[in-house]
């Protein structure tokens, strides 16, 4: 187990072990003002407007992408209604996956070993399959998700993205890194007070999970390049994962606060040796 004194990864900041009794703690506390930048608006569809019509045949509708008389507006709300369609199926494979990797997957056993260690409880009962309906906003941004870790619920598990076995070890991986940071130490998730904590654990979970590999980068991604790939994969993807946060309120702020922590999160494997996958 490691030592209650040390300082987390982004800050000086630290938190005994032991007050972290389980995963059921409080959450965040809420922002100083009381209230939250607004959400943008969302698309809702229009069948006259999108070619989608949730009311004909599913052929009928795939057929208009086919003959291009969808736009892409109707294809986000056709793959959102497909998603509703085929929800139990996707939930029963993603339960199966689950099954799987707590039983199979040294990196899911090892991180679930270790957020015991911190007493902590992360396994079977507290991850949860659901389906995660995606958010198309008026300026065309689709906000997806593959998961997501709550302090007071676990880790859930976006069964309807889930593209097989090896991307859903990914994704719990992710959010088992951050459910240890949790427990390890007092962090600050909506960023009232800093953001530089969901910088650094957005840091360390795309680093630790796997996410960032290079097969996964090119092959999933096209993302192709062999200097710096992995570097440049969890910079990334900890800035996009920093701009979903409250308070965050643009790309500048979310890339400025990570560079800001990257040599020491960066550099920060807890609770590996070293990068694993």
């Amino acid at each position: 187990m490691a030592s209650s004194s040390a300082t987390p990864p982004s800050t000086s900041t630290s938190t005994s072990v032991a007050a972290a009794a389980s995963l059921q703690v409080a959450a965040a506390d809420a922002p100083s003002d009381g209230k939250l930048p607004a959400r943008p608006k969302q698309l809702v569809n229009d069948p006259a407007r999108t070619g989608f019509d949730p009311e004909t045949k599913w052929w009928m509708n795939y057929f208009k992408i086919l003959s291009n008389q969808m736009t892409p507006e109707g294809k986000f709300h056709y793959r959102e209604w497909r998603y509703k369609v085929h929800e139990e199926r996707d939930c029963k494979r993603c339960e199966e996956y689950k099954d799987w990797l707590f039983t199979y997957s040294p990196v899911v056993r090892f991180l679930s070993d270790k957020i015991q260690d911190l007493n902590g409880k992360l396994d079977r009962s507290n991850i949860h399959c659901r389906r995660c309906p995606s958010v198309l906003e008026e300026d065309g941004t689709v906000n997806r998700q593959a998961g997501g870790f709550d302090p007071n619920h676990g880790i859930l598990i976006c069964a309807n993205e889930v593209r097989d076995r090896k991307h859903m070890e990914d994704t719990v991986a992710h959010e088992m890194v951050h459910a240890w940071d949790h427990l390890r130490w007092k962090m600050d998730w909506v960023g009232d007070k800093d953001l530089k904590h969901a910088a650094c654990t957005e840091i360390r979970a795309s680093m630790l999970s796997g996410e960032c590999r290079w097969t996964r980068e090119a092959f999933t991604r096209g993302q192709w390049s062999v200097t710096q790939q992995f570097q440049n994969c969890v910079r990334r993807r900890a800035i996009q994962s920093v701009m979903a946060r409250p308070r965050c309120k643009d790309d500048v702020q979310a890339t400025k606060v990570v560079n800001e922590v990257w040599d020491s999160c960066f550099s920060d494997t807890r609770p590996f040796d070293e990068v694993y996958r």
